[in-house]
C-alpha cells in the first residue's frame, strides 16, 4: 500500500525525489493543491480530477500505459488486447522486455481507473474510480470507447496549464524555444491538450478562443486569413506563469 502511494504520488508530482537525494520532499503539485494555500486540499474539484487526468495521460512521467491509451490508441473503440499488443510492440521496439500477465495488470487497472464498477459487481467494499467521472471511456460490449467531445467539466485554467505544459515539454524535446504553436499541434499532436482531453476541433479552437483571458495576455489566438496559431508573449515559459494558471483554474 505505502508504495502503492508513493508511486502515484511521485507520478502526479505530488512529491518528487529529494535534489540532495536522500529522501522525497513536495512537488509542484503538491504544493499548490495541499500546501498552506491549497487550491483543493480534500480533492473535491473537477478541476483536480481533470489535472490528475493530464498528469498520468498527457506528463506521463511514471503512467507509460496512460499515455499510450490516450494518445497512440486511434480509432473510437478497442479492445484491452489491442492496447496490450500496442504496448507490447513499442516496448519490443525499444528492447525493453515485459510479460504478458504484466502487461494485461497494467492496462486493466488504467482502464479500470476510468469506468464505473457495474451495478451487479459492485460489493460494499467497491469504490467508484477517481477518473470515472470524467466520462472520457465507457465500456461497450468487450471493449471500450473514447467519448470526444467538449468536455464541459474541463475547466478553462486546467486546459490552459496543459497547453503551457505541452509547450515546454515540446521546447525541451526541440532544444529550443518556440514562441509560436499551430492549431493542429495542439489539437492532434502526441501529448497535446486537444488529444490528451479527447477534444473535438471545434471544442479547442472555441477555449483558444478565450486563452488571453485566461492567462492574462501571455498567450494570444490568432485565427484570421487561414493563420491559426498561439502566441507567447513572454520570453520562457516558467514555473510562476504555469502556478498562476493552474490556480485560476480554482479560482472561477
Amino acid at each position: 500500500m505505502v508504495s502503492s502511494i508513493r508511486h502515484w504520488a511521485l507520478a502526479c508530482d505530488v512529491i518528487r525525489q529529494s535534489e540532495k537525494g536522500d529522501g522525497f520532499e513536495i512537488g509542484d503539485i503538491g504544493q499548490i493543491l495541499f500546501g498552506e494555500e491549497g487550491c483543493d486540499p480534500y480533492l473535491e474539484r473537477d478541476a483536480t480530477v481533470w489535472l490528475v487526468h493530464w498528469l498520468l495521460a498527457g506528463r506521463a512521467l511514471r503512467s507509460a500505459t496512460w499515455y499510450v491509451v490516450f494518445n497512440f490508441i486511434q480509432s473510437q473503440s478497442f479492445t484491452q488486447k489491442q492496447v496490450v499488443s500496442l504496448i507490447s510492440e513499442y516496448a519490443a521496439e525499444a528492447k525493453s522486455s515485459r510479460s504478458e500477465s504484466t502487461l494485461n495488470n497494467d492496462v486493466a487497472v488504467c482502464l479500470r481507473c476510468y469506468t464505473s464498477v457495474s451495478s451487479r459487481s459492485a460489493t460494499e467494499d467497491s469504490a467508484e474510480p477517481l477518473l470515472a467521472d470524467l466520462g472520457l471511456l465507457a465500456s461497450s460490449g468487450d471493449g471500450f470507447q473514447f467519448h470526444r467531445g467538449p468536455q464541459y467539466s474541463l475547466p478553462d485554467g486546467v486546459f490552459a496549464f496543459a497547453l503551457l505544459d505541452y509547450w515546454r515539454r515540446w521546447e525541451i524535446n526541440v532544444g529550443a524555444s518556440q514562441a509560436t504553436l499551430s492549431f493542429n499541434s495542439i489539437a492532434h499532436d502526441y501529448g497535446s491538450p486537444g488529444r490528451v482531453f479527447k477534444l473535438d476541433e471545434d471544442s479547442v479552437g472555441e477555449r483558444l478562443s478565450k486563452i488571453a483571458e485566461i492567462t492574462r495576455n501571455y498567450l494570444q489566438w490568432t485565427d484570421s486569413s487561414g493563420l491559426r496559431q498561439v502566441s507567447r508573449t513572454g520570453k520562457g515559459l516558467t514555473a510562476d506563469v504555469m502556478e498562476r494558471v493552474l490556480r485560476g483554474a480554482y479560482a472561477r
